[in-house]
């Protein structure tokens, strides 16, 4: 007895997706995936026998060698000054390469660019040529011609800076609605304006939080570069290092770590403060 519809009246077969291909690509996909990963671990030769004891040997290591942290290292005045000068050559870094990076962006935006044909592929390539190579080879590389000091170090986080919050810029502006856009040239505004009143208001929001979260990226990367002869923190990092100075190595990371989640904290709160007033 057919309880769901009238006397007398059938029920309609229902249509359903014949899934069998679908769920045949899907799992060969699957399968496909973990045979590379298989063979890629052949391959490269690596014991996944050994993994299970890993964790037991580096608390060993941990324990035996790098601790207590030789607290007093951090506490000197050079090393103190070496945290400023950190902050400072991440700040300068960001700031600068923001500069640079929202001209680019809006040139190597393609539905905003002025020129599709020049502007475009220029603009482009220079922001991938600066996110392609990473900040540590650009601290290499500018050491070896500018020399060590904070220069190399504040010039390579510019790099990164450029090239980071430039395509992340770009990718907001091809994101935005069309219909402000074509007003505003409507009233036969130039580039510039259609730029300053139809495509900021749209991507401002967006736009501070990447340069909020840039400097967060920047200011990280700044803590190590110094490792390769930038100074900064990462200057008193290589030189623990190379004395075999575990328990000061100790020290300096935790440092970091410690500097690196208040930046983190602080980052997050000028985000949020930011997006609820330009909201």
């Amino acid at each position: 007895m057919n309880r769901g519809n009238p006397p007398g009246v059938h029920a309609l077969p229902q249509w359903r997706r014949f899934r069998f291909p679908q769920s045949l690509y899907k799992y060969g996909w699957l399968l496909a995936s973990l045979a590379f990963v298989w063979w890629a671990l052949d391959v490269l030769r690596i014991d996944v026998e050994r993994l299970p004891g890993i964790f037991e040997r580096l608390g060993t290591v941990l324990v035996t060698r790098y601790w207590p942290p030789d607290l007093n290292r951090i506490a000197q005045p050079d090393f103190l000054a070496s945290v400023v000068d950190t902050f400072q050559m991440s700040y300068v870094a960001t700031v600068v390469g923001l500069v640079v990076a929202v001209p680019l962006a809006w040139f190597a935006s393609f539905n905003m660019t002025p020129s599709r044909r020049l502007l475009y592929p220029v603009c482009r390539l220079v922001v991938m040529a600066c996110r392609s190579v990473h900040e540590m080879i650009w601290t290499i590389v500018l050491v070896s011609v500018v020399g060590f000091g904070m220069l190399p170090g504040t010039l390579a986080m510019t790099l990164f800076c450029i090239g980071f919050g430039g395509k992340l810029m770009a990718e907001a502006v091809e994101a935005i609605r069309k219909g402000p856009v074509e007003a505003i040239r409507a009233t036969g505004a130039g580039h510039l304006k259609v730029f300053v009143y139809a495509v900021l208001p749209q991507v401002r929001v967006a736009w501070a939080g990447i340069s909020i979260y840039t400097w967060d990226v920047v200011f990280r990367a700044s803590t190590v570069v110094g490792f390769f002869g930038a100074g900064g923190m990462g200057h008193y990092l290589r030189e623990s290092v190379q004395r075999v100075e575990s328990r000061e190595v100790a020290a300096i990371i935790l440092t970091i770590v410690a500097i690196v989640i208040v930046a983190e904290l602080l980052s997050a709160w000028v985000r949020s403060r930011i997006a609820r007033a330009l909201a």
